[in-house]
């Protein structure tokens, strides 16, 4: 298989290039993925000797069967194949056959992009950022789960090990699984910096390069599929839900980010305290400012708010500091072009071009308003009361889904950083979840309330 086929700022291959990439490696068919506004891959696969139609733009899809897309009356829209993210699909392969991807943009029939694609959306913001002088790079930090499975081949509540943080063989079962993954990634053109096993029993982390943000957010959804795919092929399943299972840590998608411009790191000032420029500094006071009315995005499930407390590790106060991790906000030790913010909060069942879009709008609020953050929390924040927290000032992030959009509606960075039509579709799928959850009977009050009323 051909190596760096899906590579961060890789040059845009040819159509030639791609038609020669499907013959030499036998490619029977070619997936055209893009993503719902909940951050679902979805995909519509044609034989491969479909592909000069694929990248002249001409493969149609049907908008109004996508969640948060097109009514019936207009739902007419074009696949627009982003030529940078062909890659073969290494757990696809058979008997010498393979299948490849392109991730699309989605557009309308006068060939205009299409604004409620979350692709097209991040595109714009970066665009606007752009005009600042400003581009954003991402490094996440994604966390999941590998499940058991039962007897109908359903996803058990039964962890694959009983390991914990840092632990190795035997204890770690997940090590040859893990490197099957990160061999498999590293085919696509992933440049992975580590993986280990996380807090909580059958819980991992696998970490990949930063890069730019329209290529992160493509990279996250890639490697959720991925992930995914090769745990599925050992008869277990991987969930990027955030909190599984009560009572352990769950999973976050810590999320590194920095600005640049004119190429150069603008998060770096070696004259000035910590480092951070000024820029740097703003960018943390318009997240911080920001963060309550953002969070919806950035955690956007009824069961994100049940990792969201304090005890397990989860960032919940409204913090920033140079070290201390139990700030929402850290700045990592490493300087020069490798200074950053880490936003603690999001986790990975979020989706990543909305989170990206939304995380950047909040610090160009930041800079362009000159918002000023509160001094550095150097103290352990879990260990303070709430009476010394009010009189510091700390405020915590929403309890629960239905706050946080309540926050949301209230946004302006929100609604900028969405657009009209995401916005409005999100905050209605998001708030048709929470009516959901509200009325559901949970297992929890029949074994509390049954007997005893």
């Amino acid at each position: 298989m051909p190596n760096s086929l899906f590579v961060p700022n890789q040059q845009e291959l040819s159509s030639d290039q791609i038609k020669a990439i499907i013959e030499e490696n036998n490619v029977k068919f070619i997936r055209l993925q893009f993503v719902d506004i909940n951050g679902h891959v979805k995909n519509m696969a044609i034989p491969a000797n479909q592909i000069d139609k694929a990248l002249n733009n001409e493969m149609m899809l049907d908008g109004s069967s996508i969640k948060g897309f097109r009514s019936i009356e207009t739902s007419d829209m074009y696949f627009y194949p982003d030529k940078k993210t062909f890659t073969l699909l290494p757990w696809r392969e058979k008997n010498g056959s393979n299948v490849a991807r392109l991730i699309c943009d989605i557009y309308n029939p006068d060939g205009t992009p299409f604004d409620g694609c979350p692709r097209n959306n991040l595109k714009r913001v970066l665009e606007e950022a752009k005009k600042l002088g400003f581009e954003m790079n991402v490094g996440p930090e994604c966390e999941f789960f590998l499940f058991k499975r039962g007897e109908n081949g359903a996803p058990i509540c039964v962890t694959h090990d009983a390991a914990g943080y840092y632990d190795v063989g035997p204890d770690d079962l997940g090590e040859d699984l893990r490197a099957e993954m990160i061999n498999t990634l590293q085919d696509m053109g992933f440049e992975i910096e580590a993986s280990h096993h996380e807090v909580a029993e059958g819980q991992h982390e696998i970490d990949f390069k930063y890069a730019d943000a329209l290529t992160t957010a493509d990279n996250v959804v890639t490697f959720r599929t991925a992930v995914k795919s090769i745990a599925a092929k050992y008869g277990l399943h991987a969930t990027f839900m955030p909190k599984p299972i009560f009572g352990v840590n769950g999973s976050g998608m810590h999320t590194n980010f920095s600005l640049t411009k004119n190429s150069e790191n603008a998060f770096l000032d070696e004259s000035r305290p910590y480092k951070l420029s000024q820029e740097a500094l703003w960018s943390i006071g318009g997240v911080l400012k920001n963060i309550k009315s953002i969070t919806a995005i950035t955690n956007p499930l009824v069961n994100s708010y049940k990792r969201l407390v304090p005890g397990y590790e989860a960032p919940v106060y409204l913090a920033w500091s140079a070290a201390n991790r139990s700030a929402l906000l850290r700045v990592p030790a490493k300087r020069g072009n490798a200074t950053r913010v880490e936003l603690r909060s999001p986790d990975p069942s979020c989706n990543p071009y909305l989170a990206f879009a939304v995380l950047l709008t909040a610090a160009l609020d930041g800079i362009k308003n000159q918002i000023e953050p509160p001094v550095p929390a150097e103290q352990n924040i879990y260990q303070l009361t709430e009476k010394e927290r009010k009189k510091l000032k700390i405020e915590a992030l929403p309890g629960s889904l239905l706050e946080a959009l309540d926050l949301m509606e209230k946004s302006i960075v929100a609604k900028e950083a969405l657009g009209d039509h995401i916005y409005g579709e999100f905050m209605l799928s998001r708030r048709q979840e929470w009516d959901e959850f509200r009325t559901c009977v949970t297992p929890w009050e029949v074994d509390n309330y049954l007997e005893k009323y």
